[in-house]
């Protein structure tokens, strides 16, 4: 029997009650095992028991997040996202420069949050170089997409959404977080794109087949479920 794998676990460094509170349940929305630490000296100490991603807030009681990033960094690479209210280049420099892999200044869009944590995550897994899914098969070395042994030719951005899609299997995504997923946060486009490119995908993955890959839930988004 197949082993679930256990959910990334992410630790939240931020001392205001209600922006970690938000973090907490977006998080946990998405999966993740989520601890809260209120102070720069507690969340060191659960920083140092190597959580896979922390998200660390500058301003912090007791220990700033600077200090914080400095001596995580001197004992581990965990990934560390930065959030600060200072937008000044300087202040964003040194955060890099003590070690923080991202940063994002204050007030930030909880998508645009939950993107980069996906991102910093996926540089912790083993790439697949194959994909499967029911008759469906996706081969990332090749660049290659056959249904039931037929090639299925797509254009990039079709290919990067089928790959995004088999790569997050049943969870449900809204249109922002596809669009912010497959085209990134700073591509300048209407979310609404995800539904051509969704009618495109589907013309070519589900057309001729009584087996549908692609759902939509009505009001929330698409999934490719088991």
């Amino acid at each position: 029997m197949e082993t679930a794998a256990r959910p990334y676990r992410v630790l939240v460094i931020e001392d205001d009650a209600a922006i970690s509170r938000v973090l907490q349940l977006e998080l946990e929305h998405e999966g993740y095992a989520v601890e809260v630490a209120r102070d720069g000296l507690s969340g060191l100490e659960r920083a140092l028991k190597e959580p896979d991603l922390i998200v660390l807030d500058l301003m912090l009681p007791r220990m700033d997040g600077m200090e914080v990033c400095r001596r995580v960094r001197a004992k581990s690479r965990v990934p560390i996202i930065m959030l600060t209210a200072k937008d000044r280049v300087p202040d964003r420099v040194a955060g890099l420069d003590m070690g923080a892999d991202d940063y994002l200044t204050k007030p930030f869009a909880t998508e645009e949050l939950l993107a980069r944590v996906r991102a910093r995550l996926r540089e912790k897994e083993p790439a697949k170089s194959v994909l499967a899914y029911r008759d469906l098969i996706m081969d990332r070395d090749r660049h290659e997409v056959t249904r039931a042994g037929k090639q299925i030719n797509l254009t990039a951005k079709e290919y990067a959404l089928l790959e995004y899609l088999l790569l997050h299997r049943n969870k449900v995504h809204s249109r922002d977080e596809l669009f912010n997923g497959v085209w990134g946060s700073d591509f300048l486009g209407d979310s609404n794109l995800i539904d051509v490119y969704i009618r495109y995908l589907r013309g070519k993955i589900d057309e001729g087949f009584d087996d549908k890959l692609i759902t939509t839930v009505r009001g929330v988004g698409y999934t490719i479920k088991d």
